[in-house]
């Protein structure tokens, strides 16, 4: 696989900030699927705390309009941990912070199949406490003197047996039962709770068949494309699961909740 000059020329650079311990890319160019639009994802790990002020600066030095901006340590949310985006060259990029205390742990949460689901802004399905694992075994470690991302990416080379079994018994029933409580919505024209019943059925089931192929599943974006991929899929199945979770207007619910007067 080739890596684009500017991951290896950035990690650089952060790498040398104080309290960086090591940079890993993620995301699509990590996984060989990335397209034009695709941003170049880049994660810090640190350990408890490291050098905002100085990150804050890089960021504006290497912004096409140099007003991009860190965000503190825990800004976007629990699991994802913050970080600051950018446009470099014409290229966007986007740096997220992963303490390597969280990574470590998740790493042994995975080993030993536990499964447990945490609220996260913007993954509507949530973040699994194996997401740090996940991530770490479909990375590629651009910097880490330390070498301690590369023996944590190591424990994760194999899915674990133990985290297949777990998620295949977490969600081997829930499809069944949120269609059943789904369907009970539409009979009572209750749309928005039968929509959502609808997206975690089929979460359910996506999570079920990657974990039956050990296939690690980072997150939602791009998880029906990776559930149709594998053996036992229905036909067509991310293009069929478009057009039964259709239509979505999302201009339209801008507008309508625009409406709403809430001061």
């Amino acid at each position: 696989m080739t890596l684009p000059a500017l991951a290896h020329e950035l990690a650089a650079q952060l790498a040398h900030l104080p309290g960086v311990l090591g940079v890993a890319l993620g995301g699509s160019y990590a996984t060989g699927t990335a397209t034009p639009e695709s941003d170049l994802d880049l994660s810090l790990a640190y350990q408890g705390s490291f050098d905002l002020a100085a990150l804050d600066a890089l960021c504006q030095r290497l912004d096409d309009s140099g007003m991009a901006q860190a965000s503190p340590i825990g800004g976007w949310g629990p699991w994802v941990d913050g970080g600051a985006w950018l446009t470099v060259r014409g290229q966007r990029v986007d740096f997220i912070y992963r303490d390597l205390g969280r990574v470590q742990q998740s790493v042994q949460d995975a080993l030993a199949g536990q499964v447990a689901l945490y609220t996260q802004p913007g993954h509507p399905h949530g973040i699994h406490a194996h997401h740090y694992a996940a991530e770490l075994a479909s990375c590629v470690i651009l910097e880490d003197a330390s070498g301690q991302l590369a023996e944590l990416k190591r424990q994760v080379k194999s899915y674990p047996p133990a985290l297949s079994l777990a998620l295949r018994q977490h969600y081997g029933w829930q499809k069944g039962f949120w269609l059943a409580a789904g369907q009970k919505g539409l009979k009572k024209d209750d749309l928005h709770y039968a929509g959502g019943c609808a997206y975690q059925a089929a979460m359910a089931f996506i999570q079920e068949l990657c974990a039956i192929h050990e296939t690690w599943l980072l997150n939602e974006k791009g998880a029906a494309l990776i559930a149709a991929r594998l053996p036992g899929a229905p036909p067509n199945f991310a293009e069929r699961l478009a057009a039964v979770l259709s239509p979505l207007d999302l201009n339209g619910l801008q507008k309508l909740l625009g409406e709403a007067e809430l001061d």
